[in-house]
């Protein structure tokens, strides 16, 4: 099983113009194990928010990347609790690097 995989049995199913941000912007890391997907998600996420914090304007052309970035660090927990042992380090990781990305 891959990502992409992982992310087509997510219930429910995003609107289709979301699912298709979110696989544009995890890209080639699609076909990577499914064992691979919170970090793929995680990575994904970040590259959205930097690129929208890099923007000189966040208005509503934003929308879809904040509503991609947020799927994507909820599917990255999602699947980091498939490990529940990593579960919390995996979150703490995922709050400092995602807050490093706002300058906090």
């Amino acid at each position: 099983m891959t990502v992409a995989d992982w992310l087509r049995e997510r219930d429910p199913a995003p609107p289709a113009r979301l699912a298709a941000r979110i696989e544009t912007a995890i890209g080639g890391r699609l076909a990577d194990p499914a064992a691979n997907a919170a970090e793929v998600c995680l990575e994904a996420c970040e590259s959205l928010l930097a690129d929208v914090a890099g923007r000189a304007s966040q208005g509503r052309e934003a929308a879809l990347d904040l509503l991609a970035a947020d799927a994507l660090a909820t599917y990255a927990l999602e699947a980091a609790a498939d490990t529940p042992t990593t579960l919390e380090a995996r979150a703490l990781d995922a709050m400092k690097r995602l807050t490093a990305i706002a300058g906090g």
